[in-house]
């Protein structure tokens, strides 16, 4: 599933990140890579932009405005009746 904006306020300052994997972990679709022990990002497009990567990052190397995606997600969702589940972090 591609998400509305594909990801277009996510950043990431390598300078910063000390490559421990944490935004691997959390994202729920696979945006990030580790590449020579820094994260990089890998699918943009995928970003719901939920911000469990920048919440999560200990160094705050990632950057996200939140919002957009999870709406998407949850309208998407709604319409097929169900809720959210839990895959996002929405407020």
């Amino acid at each position: 599933m591609k998400y509305i904006s594909a990801g277009e306020s996510l950043t990431l300052d390598s300078s910063l990140c000390i490559g421990e994997g944490r935004c691997l972990e959390v994202c729920p679709h696979n945006v990030f890579s580790i590449v020579r022990r820094k994260a990089t990002i890998a699918d943009r497009t995928s970003c719901m932009q939920c911000g469990a990567c920048q919440r999560n990052c200990p160094v705050g190397a990632i950057s996200v405005s939140t919002g957009v995606g999870c709406a998407a997600l949850i309208v998407s969702r709604m319409r097929k009746g169900k809720t959210c589940g839990g895959e996002c972090e929405c407020r």
